[in-house]
């Protein structure tokens, strides 16, 4: 099974202790990358969250952002009365210096950090609510990785069927390239008018075509394409070995092309690259 890299995922979650919202946002990346943006009084949860993710995705980078508004409830009304007693002291002071101060109320007071304090939640029950919160996310971000994976493994699989196409037309014109080649040859040095010694002729022809003999060439293009395809059925992650087998594609197209005795055959090299390219495009997003 394939996953592509590239994903979505947004959750709520509700209860007693208050009301959790999860985004992740997942790109392709070389590793797993997780970037966390978490509320101060949640920071305790960073390694379990870490955790969890890390057990259910092997590559990418995660943008997980996570918000946490507490119940009224949870929080209560208690209020720090030595606090608000220092602040409206700090306040009259600075009105010495204003020329026209602003009357400070209630409500300014009570917005001002840690002059509200909130009964603490029980621990144990935000770490369950995330963690079945986290669970859900994911699932719809594999979900979403899944479709889009399924979507880059036919992209890979169409582009093997068109280098098989190239590799198989290029296998039966082989022969008569190589005739051709041999009579184009034949054909200068007639033109040159030179005596030929046939027997050295015959043997500089035979080495010439050992030289641009692309037999070996096709067969390992044809071998690591039956590897793609056996690796895309595979239920783990395969975007680095696949990368793996894009860059021997490559080496091959390039030996085929650097062997060409013949247009067509430089031809058939540029096509395949442009479809290895394509391919190995699609593969930086499979995880």
């Amino acid at each position: 099974m394939v996953y592509s890299m590239t994903a979505f995922a947004r959750q709520r979650w509700s209860g007693e202790p208050g009301e959790f919202s999860l985004e992740i946002r997942s790109v392709n990346h070389r590793y797993l990358d997780l970037n966390l943006r978490l509320p101060e009084d949640l920071r305790a949860f960073e390694p379990l969250i870490r955790e969890q993710v890390s057990e259910r995705l092997a590559r990418g980078k995660l943008d997980i952002s996570l918000r946490f508004q507490p119940a009224v409830a949870a929080q209560g009304l208690d209020v720090d009365l030595a606090l608000v007693e220092e602040l409206a002291k700090a306040s009259h002071v600075v009105d010495k210096y204003i020329y026209n101060p602003a009357p400070v109320s209630s409500l300014d007071l009570m917005r001002w950090p840690g002059v509200m304090r909130s009964a603490p939640a029980d621990e144990a029950q935000l770490r369950n609510a995330l963690g079945e919160l986290l669970d859900s996310a994911l699932d719809d971000l594999q979900a979403m990785r899944r479709r889009e994976g399924e979507k880059l493994r036919e992209a890979l699989l169409q582009r093997c069927e068109g280098i098989e196409s190239i590799v198989a037309e290029l296998q039966s014109t082989l022969p008569g390239i190589h005739q051709a080649w041999r009579d184009k040859l034949r054909t200068r040095l007639d033109e040159l008018r030179q005596e030929v010694d046939e027997d050295r002729l015959e043997q500089e022809l035979v080495l010439l075509a050992q030289k641009a003999d692309v037999d070996e060439e096709l067969d390992r293009l044809r071998m690591h394409l039956g590897e793609i395809r056996e690796v895309l059925e595979v239920d783990e992650p395969v975007g680095r070995r696949l990368d793996f087998l894009m860059q021997e594609l490559h080496r091959e197209a390039n030996t085929l092309g650097s062997k060409s005795v013949d247009k067509q055959m430089t031809r058939a090299s540029v096509d395949l690259k442009v479809l290895i390219e394509q391919m190995r495009e699609q593969v930086q997003n499979i995880e």
